[in-house]
């Protein structure tokens, strides 16, 4: 029964089923739900620090219902896709009805597309990872998995961390260097991976040269079967996927730093290199995303297993309440710069 809790993701489909059957402002419900609606739910729940003993802690890891509901989110994300490429198609849309239905499919590209995507492509197994690249397929993300596995948690808290917000960066400034950076240097590690094991950068085990393609397929056969109208909407959707990726990136690590070493070596990763929050609904809903400096410590840790410690710094809201703060940098750096000094 612990784990179908998580089943509140299910509630980011439901809005956007309600988007795609409607016409006006309710278009933009799913928006409206992650950004209003959750964030002031979390007001109203007890923080839930909680975590499991060690007994039970075993058993909820070997209880595969919360790897099922993860997998479950495939065929969502993927139908609600392909039906997005139907429903953008109706000529009686208004400009506002397709900017809403637009918005809608893009926080499914950023709730389920991305974040269950990265959960999947931190599992040791083939079979996970892959549902993890066909999610983060749907947002054109893929790149997201080299780069982060083997760069962000690496660098993560230092200057070398496309993925790390420096102190006083505005969000908007954040949101080309870390993904533009993320996507060279996600090239740059699969060419050495290659490079080390004997083989060309122009190998089909090369991961980049196959996301690419693949890439480039899903577009060209949305391209074929809705021309460049279903085109132009899946890349708005995918953008807003990919926004939402980078703000969330942008909370997480927003101005921590690893203390080097007189050899210019960096401190292992602590649990006080990633901000945190337990607040009950966004937590649920991002499938504690938000216990993030446990995942930074052990990044093969199951989801539903992450816990919450007094040395992790604290957000004085969920990840969605904190999203829409960064939006407006100069309040931002006002609270989160004094939050800082006080670690």
């Amino acid at each position: 029964m612990k784990a179908l809790k998580y089943l509140l993701v299910f509630t980011i489909p439901l809005t956007a089923y309600i988007s795609f059957t409607s016409t006006g402002w309710i278009t933009f419900l799913p928006l409206i739900y992650v950004f209003v609606i959750v964030p002031i739910s979390d007001l109203f729940f007890n923080i839930d620090a909680k975590n499991f003993d060690k007994e039970q802690e075993e058993i909820e890891k070997n209880n595969n219902l919360y790897t099922y509901i993860l997998y479950l989110t495939l065929p969502v994300q993927v139908g609600f896709l392909t039906w997005f490429l139907f429903v953008i198609q109706d000529t009686g849309l208004t400009t506002l009805d397709y900017i809403g239905r637009i918005s809608a499919m893009g926080i499914m590209c950023g709730v389920i597309g991305i974040n269950v995507g990265h959960e999947l492509g931190h599992r040791n197994n083939r079979f996970d990872e892959l549902l993890g690249e066909i999610l983060l397929t749907t947002s054109l993300e893929s790149h997201f998995l080299p780069y982060h596995n083997a760069g962000h948690h690496f660098n993560v808290a230092t200057p070398n961390d496309a993925a790390t917000a420096r102190k006083n960066e505005p969000l908007y400034v954040f949101w080309f260097r870390s993904h533009f950076m993320s996507y060279f240097q996600a090239w740059k590690l699969e060419n050495k991976r290659l490079k080390n094991s004997d083989r060309s950068w122009f190998h089909y085990q090369n991961r980049m040269l196959i996301y690419t393609f693949c890439n480039l397929t899903l577009v060209g056969g949305i391209y074929f079967f809705f021309g460049w109208k279903g085109v132009l909407a899946f890349l708005a959707a995918a953008t807003l996927g990919i926004l939402l990726l980078e703000t969330i990136n942008y909370i997480e690590h927003y101005g921590l730093l690893r203390t080097q070493n007189k050899h210019g070596r960096y401190e292992r990763v602590k649990h006080n290199h990633s901000w945190n929050s337990n607040h009950v609904i966004g937590k649920l809903v991002l499938f504690n995303l938000s216990r993030h400096s446990d995942h930074h410590y052990n990044g093969s840790k199951h989801y539903q297993i992450l816990k919450s410690l007094p040395d992790s710094p604290q957000m004085p809201t969920g990840y969605p309440g904190m999203m829409l703060l960064s939006l407006i940098p100069p309040l931002w750096f006002k609270m989160m710069n004094k939050k800082i000094q006080e670690i």
